[in-house]
């Protein structure tokens, strides 16, 4: 699918990253993934750092075809190759894939490409090498990457003046704390475990699609 610039931006409100390791016993991330679309969840990244390459295609392809349904796009953690070969609306990179790379001239112009910052540097530099969007963080750590740093209010505000595309914040994003971010200028929040980790994972983002919509309200 190909989405607008406005789509994109609206998109950015409660952005998922999947986690496998949250699997209760006779769940499936394809059954997961539905509860949390059917709920609301406006966008989904595939992670998967662990899964072989076939496994990973395989379950990407389904994940998109179920996004296609829910008109959601659907994007790739770091891997270009995959996110092609099940032809992803787009792929989702850190910093250090993007040094020596030209990931937006590897997956053409109608591809969405995020890419990861928590500087201004790294944020301006990445809407040069042609971003559609940028995940900004850890806001508050988080548990999925050690070495991220926490990134203060007026730091993420800084981000977000600096750039003309969309910013989603993201690290340790949860119903507790989700509205520290009002004010911030952020489209939306993008979380893992509060999704994937809840005991009910769809009534999880309902509340968490509720509580973005607050937010980014009061950023207007």
């Amino acid at each position: 699918m190909k989405f607008t610039k406005d789509e994109i931006r609206r998109s950015m409100l409660l952005y998922a990253v999947t986690d496998r390791m949250w699997l209760k016993e006779g769940e499936t991330l394809y059954s997961v993934c539905k509860d949390v679309l059917e709920n609301g969840a406006t966008f989904l990244q595939i992670r998967e750092k662990d899964l072989n390459e076939s496994s990973f295609e395989k379950e990407a392809e389904e994940l998109r075809s179920l996004c296609e349904e829910f008109h959601v796009p659907f994007v790739v953690n770091d891997s270009v190759e995959i996110a092609m070969q099940c032809n992803a609306d787009g792929v989702h990179v850190g910093q250090s894939d993007i040094k020596g790379r030209d990931i937006r001239a590897m997956i053409g112009p109608d591809k969405i490409l995020g890419i990861s910052a928590g500087t201004v540097e790294e944020a301006v530099a990445a809407e040069k090498s042609g971003a559609d969007y940028i995940g900004v963080g850890a806001v508050f750590g988080t548990s999925t990457k050690k070495d991220a740093r926490n990134l203060s209010m007026e730091k993420l505000r800084e981000i977000v003046n600096a750039v003309q595309i969309p910013v989603v914040a993201i690290g340790g994003i949860n119903a507790s704390n989700l509205m520290q971010l009002s004010g911030s200028g952020v489209d939306g929040v993008a979380v893992v475990s509060a999704i994937f980790a809840a005991e009910n994972p769809g009534e999880a983002t309902a509340h968490l699609l509720k509580l973005a919509g607050e937010m980014a309200g009061q950023n207007e």
